[in-house]
């Protein structure tokens, strides 16, 4: 199990909280977070129950809460903040993505750029001044 040394994803409080909601007592491992191809704009965020932690899983811990995310996903999750938002229509988790470059009009699909390399190495940089 790999342990993120600079933060690829935070979440709000809000998203804590909901994620405590949603594990309450379940045995699982965290919540596990990817992206899939598909949708109009070319990708898609996935949620998940994780039963358990896999060796190239980073594992994100915030607030109390454990993230697990798919190494296939992280390039496009980082610097990522995910929120839970509710008003008058419904509620649901949003991310706020540097990486995004683009969304769909329904706002089911998104489209994404992987981060650079260099925004990698500022972060592990600044992970290792403070």
């Amino acid at each position: 199990m790999a342990k993120a040394k600079f933060p690829i994803m935070t979440l709000t409080e809000a998203a804590a909280d909901r994620v405590r909601t949603l594990i309450g007592d379940r045995p699982i491992a965290g919540l596990r977070i990817g992206v899939k191809n598909g949708g109009c704009a070319g990708m898609s965020y996935t949620l998940d129950y994780a039963a358990e932690i896999g060796p190239y899983d980073e594992v994100i811990e915030d607030k109390g809460v454990k993230i697990i995310i798919d190494p296939k996903a992280l390039m496009f999750l980082f610097g990522t903040e995910m929120d839970f938002q509710t008003d008058r229509i419904g509620s649901g988790f949003t991310f706020n993505n540097p990486n995004q470059t683009g969304a769909c009009g329904c706002g089911e699909s998104v489209a994404l750029a992987p981060a650079s390399e260099a925004q990698i190495e500022e972060a592990r940089r600044a992970n290792a001044a403070g």
